[in-house]
């Protein structure tokens, strides 16, 4: 169970800091406004994380009392959808480029909007549904209960690299503008994180 919740929280962290649009949004407003602005940002796309995680909870549960097939059957999809992200990222052009500038919002205001960006995104569904069931770690336990502390996990971890990068965010953003290799260096990171992950799930018990 301890080995497992570890690894989870392991791979959850690996993630997190790869730079994506959340973070990115997080690292933009703390340098345009102020780092408690980036904090307030940050804790609006966490609170979004509690929806996806219900709805995944709540449907894998109830297939996983169908069938252990159907079961096994949801983490092949996991690991082949990771090992389609890790495809696309292959494939991609992408770049971790910071804008000048960003619209001044109050602080609740930032918070509602992280927390509608990460709720109306489908794709953290999709993700999540990939991701958790690789973790479960209990046979006696519920599984939403397993499904909740597995996002509840996810959630703290976000929060705090996201909280990070908002109180860093001036070097962050000074580093960035001297390393021009850190776009084709944090690519090949992601390829190998989601590879990593994928392989951990498809032969996890």
């Amino acid at each position: 169970m301890l080995e497992t919740l570890i690894s989870f929280i392991a791979a959850s962290m690996l993630l997190t800091i790869t730079p994506g649009p959340d973070i990115i949004y997080v690292l933009v407003q703390s340098i345009t406004n102020s780092k408690k602005h980036g904090i307030a940002t940050a804790f609006g796309l966490v609170s979004g994380i509690i929806i996806h995680t219900t709805l995944v909870a709540f449907g894998v549960s109830a297939i996983i009392k169908q069938s252990e097939t159907i079961f096994f059957g949801i983490k092949l999809f996991g690991a082949l959808y990771l090992l389609y992200l890790a495809y696309v990222t292959y494939k991609s052009n992408e770049e971790v480029l910071l804008q000048n500038r960003a619209d001044k919002k109050g602080l609740l205001q930032l918070f509602k909007q992280g927390f509608v960006m990460n709720v109306l995104n489908p794709k953290v569904s999709i993700f999540f549904l990939a991701f958790f069931p690789g973790f479960l770690y209990s046979n006696t336990q519920s599984t939403v209960v397993q499904f909740y502390v597995l996002g509840l996990l996810f959630m703290f971890q976000a929060l705090l690299i996201f909280s990070l990068v908002a109180m860093l965010s001036g070097s962050f953003a000074s580093y960035l503008k001297k390393h021009p290799t850190f776009n084709s260096n944090i690519k090949w990171f992601k390829i190998i994180v989601f590879i990593g992950i994928a392989i951990f799930i498809l032969f996890s018990n």
